[in-house]
């Protein structure tokens, strides 16, 4: 960074991040960090908080920590005092500097959506810093669907301009994630099969163990589709399916992003399948409506598969297979490239190669293969290429997503920043299929046990679209 710096969190959430990148030692010296919330709490208080949330088990943590609280001070907002409090908070911004010295403000938004915009226009109002660099940094969800995503663009427009505003996907700090790039363009063994004319079908998937664990109530407005597919999902398909960018700029990447998603249709019901779960086989986890903040009559969907396709010549008839949902039987983030079978005349039950892309937990590479079986005849045997971090890599220091992103956004680095761009090609995708769900009261979504697969029928819709299950073994 530099010259002085500000991070100011807005909300109670975001300073671990914060914490782990000093741990780091990748914040700059000159940074301070002010807590912004309505919350009441006094200097001491404050630092208390922070203390609860530090590992400083060895000696020279706890002085990187005992460093990293002198940065930190805290304002309490007041809610009913209009202005005053931001006024309150760029007065502490200009006293860690002198009167010319340039700085550079970064507002992380760890807040409500809906109150984005307001919160927003008091910044600019009253912090923007006029020598220097000003930027707010925020979460999904960006909208509800394509009409609130693109007028939450238009509000926020007049005050912050496109690369003043850093929106965070998680996903896109993921290790693995990071990786799909290097995989697809530094490996010419890979580039050479990434088409329609090797590939059989993608399945990118993301289930979760657990259920919405009192978050019901919220979890009810927003659906598995909204708080997954739409988002970590697309951003997903998107690195797999774009063509390669000129450079590894923010501004090509987040091009060649937004290019490909615009040649996605948007789903279809007839090739969707959404399901709810209900309580265990053994009865001992509840169904999504045993919580108490859950209407008894809810159809809110906490599983969603739906298979897109890229109306490209690279991708022409290649299923991609978005799946996600919450209490299945493992947690577990994908990307399963599926190949072609080999000409059946040669070798029979040959299983079909694979490239698994996993990105959570226990990150990895594997290809799967198929080889000779030791012996006489002429058998094959599945084998696999396995790259799992933990065992090819001595102690992997593989940072925290937010680590990544914050990191990125205080260097002005937008490459994994989500554009306007493709926030509304994404939207285009799903707002249709969301609205037809919703607006249709007969459709309802299919149960399954807690801890289960998923929805009956699930397998049959699956390979439907020529995905070849795994043997079990």
């Amino acid at each position: 960074m530099g010259q002085s710096s500000v991070i100011v969190v807005l909300g109670a959430s975001g300073n671990l991040a914060a914490k782990k990148l000093h741990r780091r030692g990748s914040l700059d010296e000159k940074l301070k960090i002010i807590g912004f919330d309505p919350t009441h709490m006094e200097h001491d208080d404050f630092i208390n908080h922070i203390n609860s949330c530090v590992d400083a088990s060895t000696p020279e943590l706890a002085d990187k920590f005992k460093v990293f609280r002198e940065r930190c001070s805290y304002i309490t907002i007041n809610q009913d005092a209009g202005d005053d409090s931001f006024i309150e908070l760029r007065k502490r911004m200009e006293s860690f500097i002198e009167s010319d010295e340039a700085q550079n403000r970064y507002f992380y938004m760890a807040l409500p959506p809906n109150i984005y915009v307001a919160v927003s226009e008091q910044l600019r109002r009253n912090c923007y810093s006029e020598k220097g660099d000003s930027q707010i940094i925020i979460e999904k969800p960006f909208g509800r669907d394509l009409e609130s995503s693109v007028e939450l663009h238009r509000k926020l427009e007049p005050n912050w301009k496109e690369n003043e505003i850093f929106r965070i996907d998680h996903y896109l700090g993921k290790e693995m994630v990071k990786n799909v790039m290097t995989l697809r363009f530094g490996n010419p063994i890979f580039g050479a099969l990434w088409d329609c004319n090797h590939i059989d079908n993608v399945q990118i998937s993301m289930t979760e163990a657990i259920g919405t664990e009192g978050r019901g109530g919220y979890f009810d407005d927003v659906g598995i589709i909204r708080d997954v597919m739409q988002n970590h999902l697309m951003q997903l398909m998107a690195l797999t399916t774009m063509e390669r960018p000129g450079s590894f700029s923010a501004e090509d990447l987040r091009h060649e992003k937004a290019r490909v998603l615009r040649l996605i249709p948007p789903l279809d019901t007839k090739h969707t399948m959404i399901g709810q779960f209900v309580k265990s086989a053994d009865g001992k986890y509840p169904g999504y409506k045993d919580d108490d903040s859950v209407p008894r009559d809810s159809r809110c969907a906490t599983f969603c598969t739906s298979v897109a396709y890229v109306k490209n010549a690279r991708w022409e008839g290649v299923p991609f297979i978005l799946k996600s949902g919450k209490a299945l039987n493992e947690s577990k983030t994908e990307i399963r490239l599926q190949l072609k079978d080999t000409t059946d005349a040669m070798l029979r039950d040959t299983a079909h190669n694979q490239l698994i892309i996993r990105i959570q937990p226990d990150e990895a590479l594997r290809l799967k293969m198929n080889a000779k079986m030791p012996g006489l005849e002429l058998r094959t045997v599945g084998t696999e290429l396995d790259l799992t971090y933990e065992r090819t890599v001595p102690d992997p220091d593989i940072p925290e997503a937010y680590e990544c992103l914050l990191l990125d956004a205080f260097k002005g680095d937008y490459s994994d920043s989500v554009s306007e761009q493709e926030l509304e090609a994404s939207w285009k995708i799903f707002t249709p299929l969301l609205h037809h769900l919703e607006g249709n009261k007969d459709i309802k979504p299919v149960d399954y046990a807690y801890g289960s697969e998923g929805p009956d029928g699930l397998e049959d819709f699956v390979s439907s679209y020529q995905y070849q299950a795994e043997p079990s073994r």
